[in-house]
């Protein structure tokens, strides 16, 4: 059944949510299309589609990934400051070799005036990333 990119593409950001503790997934169907949403773990009532019983069942269901499993974490900034930053790639390098990396990153880019291009760089990642893998998973895009 094919399911809108759009739509793998939210439910990925949803599944990628950064909640403070908080557990967001997505699951797509692969007889249907369908896509669940699941919330866990939050200060107010969770937030969930009528998720079906079987919902853990591999060979009907599959779980929109995390970022770190396509990529899309460390070595994708350091494919953007290799690329768009190379005289700052060491630094880049060591703030990921630490905690906290993200914000320094941020305030580099900033200083730099390349929060656009990190944003438009890490988008077209994503999108290739999502639809690499679909395409494992055999799910049929449309636009």
């Amino acid at each position: 059944m094919p399911v809108k990119f759009d739509d793998i593409y939210t439910a990925f950001e949803f599944a990628n949510t950064d909640g403070g503790g908080a557990e967001f997934r997505a699951f797509v169907c692969k007889q249907t299309g369908q896509i669940y949403h699941q919330t866990e773990g939050l200060d107010s009532e969770d937030f969930s589609d009528e998720l079906p019983d079987d919902i853990d069942d591999p060979t009907k269901y599959i779980p929109l990934p995390d970022k770190r499993e396509l990529g899309l974490g460390k070595p994708l900034v350091l494919d953007f400051a290799r690329e768009f930053l190379p005289d700052d790639f060491d630094d880049v390098r060591y703030f990921f070799s630490k905690r906290g990396a993200y914000p320094k990153f941020k305030s580099l880019l900033a200083r730099r005036g390349a929060i656009d291009r990190w944003h438009a760089f890490e988008n077209e990642a994503t999108k290739r990333a999502i639809g690499a893998w679909c395409a494992l998973h055999s799910i049929e895009i449309t636009n």
